[in-house]
């Protein structure tokens, strides 16, 4: 698990630069406002294959590295299965982060 990354989602969160939620992140993808998609790593595998065919069409990364708790821990909420980052700056900063780690 890497602090970094659920640092700046408590940032970004603070910043007003976050949606969670099933049907708000649906929209801000949609909408093409998402920057970055964090789907959770334990979540069920119809909402996976929704949520990774829904970002390849409009061209949003996503990326599966926290569990349901750990997401919504990150933002101050409770479990969270899906959250869309909606800045560049933050999505940036969690992409090189997470290539960091790699």
């Amino acid at each position: 698990m890497n602090h970094k990354i659920i640092n700046l989602l408590g940032l970004a969160q603070r910043a007003g630069k976050l949606t969670s939620g099933d049907f708000i992140v649906e929209k801000s993808i949609k909408k093409r406002d998402a920057k970055l998609v964090f789907l959770a790593i334990d979540t069920a595998s119809n909402n996976e294959k929704k949520y990774k065919e829904l970002t390849t069409a409009c061209g949003v990364p996503v990326i599966q590295v926290l569990t349901k708790k750990q997401l919504g821990q990150a933002i101050g909420k409770e479990m969270r299965v899906v959250v869309a980052v909606e800045d560049d700056g933050f999505a940036r900063a969690m992409q090189r982060e997470l290539t960091i780690e790699d």
